[in-house]
């Protein structure tokens, strides 16, 4: 079916009906359905064969390597706030800061231990800022801000150690594999990071806005006299008075993970007989994570056991937390089929025979403003990472385009969604720490973020008469 039409059909199901009803997963599977059902127009054929593709894209070796990944990270972060680690760090980082300045360059510096996902980024120093807030003199909004420039866009410019590395790896891999393109997954990553604009311009913008620009003291902070004696452990469970205060039970296993990730990527490379650096860029990454994560947990057990905390407890509590992540992986399952069901419907070269009138220059930065749209009204970074980068690699492939600009156009687009849209899993777990109103929240942050976008484009149209 090469160049048919019908390969954009799923496209044009899953968008809509991603952005109507306000959720990615329902979008995903009737286009994943529909596009089935072009392929085996059977009763039972569609089914069959959407069946198929999910299956067959969880066999694939890489594929189970990104799922266990996801997993045990989530569940090792599970452990982590059950035994005390994320309430440890909190109640020493909150002994030593007095002033704004310090409570700010805490929260920059804090990313250091904090990095591994948005959600774990906010209980671990949102809960600090939070009973310092009335010492420090910031509005809670502002407060808000500050935190979630510190949360997405530094977390996915990291390539290592993250939640996010083994999501962004396997959707730049389904579409390259796609495209008969060979290039490693994890270098294509690693080129990109430069390329994700939105990132690094928000960053920017929040730094500034942290340390150069008036504080907007006068502004609302929901935290009003009345409030003044709420503790803050009660703003999330990971930070509950009922848990030990154990910061090294965060730091050990951080420090673990990425020492030996570090370690098994150059071994891998090493082995191989490649030089230092070398070695690095040739290695199995993914494995190299995956098997670090794996000897982090088991250390992590015994190191806990040794503590005395018993090991029922910490399976329930590592379940409870890779069970967090279930959604993602169910997300992912069905990324995958709808990658190989467009593909075999001729999406590329469809793409490739209908696209060539746009102007090289203006589709980088279009699909930057179109996915920024899109990830805005569903809320989903992820979503819309796995929704859009079949579309940019081809679109990229089709008109010559740089692949890790475009990776990075799709990772920033993403970006802006998970920051500034009222639906993302940041804004709400943000605000409800903080007790805010999500609206409200959602509507100070906009502004900024839009100058951010709009800087953005800006940089992609001029990067696009180079690359």
């Amino acid at each position: 079916m090469e160049q048919s039409w019908l390969s954009i059909i799923p496209f044009l199901i899953v968008i809509p009906i991603a952005m109507i009803t306000k959720q990615v997963l329902p979008g995903l599977i009737l286009g994943l359905l529909v596009g089935s059902y072009l392929i085996s127009p059977s009763l039972i054929g569609g089914m069959e064969t959407m069946l198929g593709y999910v299956v067959q894209a969880l066999i694939d070796e890489n594929n189970i390597k990104v799922i266990v990944f996801l997993y045990v990270f989530s569940g090792l972060i599970g452990m982590i706030k059950m035994t005390g680690g994320v309430k440890g760090f909190v109640e020493k980082a909150a002994e030593r800061i007095t002033t704004k300045r310090q409570a700010l360059l805490l929260t920059y510096a804090s990313t250091v231990g904090t990095f591994s996902a948005p959600t774990f980024r906010f209980v671990t120093i949102a809960p600090i800022m939070k009973a310092l807030l009335k010492k420090v003199k910031m509005s809670t909004m502002e407060l808000g801000f500050v935190i979630e420039t510190t949360a997405t866009p530094i977390i996915v410019l990291i390539p290592v150690a993250t939640a996010f590395v083994g999501y962004m790896v396997s959707v730049i891999q389904v579409s390259t594999q796609t495209m008969g393109v060979t290039t490693d997954p994890y270098s294509l990553f690693i080129q990109s990071i430069p390329f994700n604009f939105f990132a690094f311009v928000i960053i920017l913008l929040g730094i500034y806005l942290s340390f150069f620009h008036p504080s907007h003291t006068d502004a609302p902070t929901q935290m009003d006299d009345e409030e003044e004696d709420d503790d803050w452990h009660d703003c999330h469970p990971a930070v509950s008075k009922d848990l030990p205060t154990k910061p090294l039970n965060l730091l050990v296993p951080i420090i673990l993970v990425i020492s030996l990730t570090l370690f098994l990527t150059w071994w891998d490379g090493h082995t191989e007989g490649y030089s230092f650096f070398q070695a690095f860029i040739k290695a199995d990454v993914l494995e190299a994570m995956v098997v670090a994560l794996l000897i982090t947990l088991v250390i992590s057990i015994f190191f806990y056991i040794i503590q005395r905390f018993k090991l029922n407890k910490l399976i329930s509590s590592f379940i409870i937390g890779g069970n967090e992540l279930m959604s993602v992986i169910v997300l992912l399952s069905v990324v995958w089929g709808l990658s190989s069901v467009t593909d075999d419907l001729g999406f590329s070269g469809f793409v490739t025979a209908h696209t060539d009138w746009i102007p090289i220059m203006f589709i980088t930065p279009m699909l930057f403003v179109f996915g920024s749209t899109v990830s805005y009204f569903i809320g989903s970074a992820w979503g819309t990472w796995g929704i859009l980068m079949p579309l940019g690699l081809s679109l990229a492939s089709v008109a010559d385009i740089s692949l890790p600009l475009m990776i990075g156009a799709v990772f920033a687009s993403g970006s802006f969604g998970a920051f500034a849209s009222p639906l993302s899993d940041d804004t709400n777990t943000l605000a409800k720490i903080l007790d805010l109103t999500v609206m409200d929240y959602a509507r100070f942050k906009l502004k900024p973020a839009l100058i951010a976008a709009g800087i953005t484009t800006v940089l992609y149209t001029g990067v696009s008469f180079i690359f």
